[in-house]
């Protein structure tokens, strides 16, 4: 007679696991090993038929460099990285119009000397935006050394056709400064020597009746200098004056200086205070090596005016 009570769930044989051990670096496979009985109890979860995933290694995605990232990010624009230079990003990417036509998009950005270009500045590539995206620039090894050590190459160098171009550039002359404006300091005597006959001293001699200018003293050869700036109206030979220089100056008088042996200038040329204009002599209808010198108000003869109170006026001493 079958006893009594609650019926009893027959115990389940014990389980007994191993575990099979992965090599050196390898994750540990857990493989639950059962008995016969255990196998066929009831109920039993369905976790403990499974293996276990072994585990390997992350992947580790390559790691892309930055320049290639802003690349990607912005196709028109390349990012420079150390060892870069004009030529050979222009080569790299197939740009139209080599590195001139690069320079050119960047002149602002680059500066005067398209040779130095320094990591992090961003290029404008121009229309050659898309291709250039499709197509990344290899990375070079002077970006994937460590920065301790020197890169392999200057890093600022132009390539040979960039650095013939960029000369002019770079040796391009300083501009002249601006001239000053004219001050009645900027006024001299035209010879060191002293006066030997006064404005307006009266005389058969002369054809209006008195001395149109004043003689200064000045041996044959003596250097004649324009007693301020201005332009040259006539240089050459002038009859009784012999060898003659006018000179028009700013304020609209004219200097004028006679008997000259040898010019040095010409119409039309410009000439500051105190240039040479030509050398002293005794050409034309004179006694002996001298200077005759006038200021005139027009530039021909009978237009003249005190020369020595003009010069003072402009604080030259006499």
């Amino acid at each position: 007679m079958p006893a009594k009570g609650k019926h009893r769930r027959p115990k389940s044989l014990s389980i007994s696991r191993g575990f099979a051990v992965a090599g050196t670096g390898g994750a540990a496979l857990a493989l639950p090993l059962m008995g016969a009985a255990g196998a066929q109890a009831a109920g039993a979860p369905a976790v403990a038929t499974t293996t276990a995933v072994t585990a390997v290694a992350p992947v580790v995605a390559p790691q892309v460099p930055v320049s290639l990232q802003a690349a990607a990010a912005a196709p028109g624009v390349y990012t420079v990285v150390p060892g870069d230079c004009l030529s050979v990003i222009a080569a790299e990417r197939h740009l139209p119009g080599g590195w001139e036509q690069l320079y050119a998009d960047n002149r602002e950005a680059v500066g005067s000397d398209p040779s130095l270009i320094h990591p992090g500045l961003k290029l404008n590539l121009g229309g050659a935006g898309d291709s250039a995206a499709a197509e990344p620039a290899p990375a070079r090894k002077t970006a994937a050394k460590p920065a301790s050590k020197p890169a392999t190459k200057p890093v600022s160098k132009p390539a040979p056709q960039q650095a013939a171009k960029a000369a002019p550039a770079q040796q391009a002359a300083p501009e002249a400064p601006a001239a000053q404006p004219q001050s009645a300091s900027s006024f001299v005597a035209p010879v060191s020597g002293g006066i030997s006959t006064q404005y307006k001293v009266a005389g058969s001699m002369w054809s209006s009746g008195y001395h149109t200018g004043v003689d200064f003293i000045a041996s044959s050869g003596t250097t004649v200098k324009a007693v301020g700036a201005g332009t040259v109206v006539s240089a050459g030979w002038a009859g009784a004056y012999g060898n003659e220089v006018i000179i028009r100056h700013a304020d609209g008088n004219y200097s004028q200086y006679g008997h000259l042996s040898q010019l040095s200038v010409t119409a039309g040329q410009s000439v500051t205070a105190g240039q040479s204009i030509g050398l002293s002599g005794s050409t034309g209808n004179s006694t002996g090596p001298h200077l005759h010198f006038e200021i005139r108000t027009g530039p021909s003869y009978g237009s003249d005016i005190d020369p020595i109170a003009y010069l003072r006026s402009k604080g030259v001493s006499l």
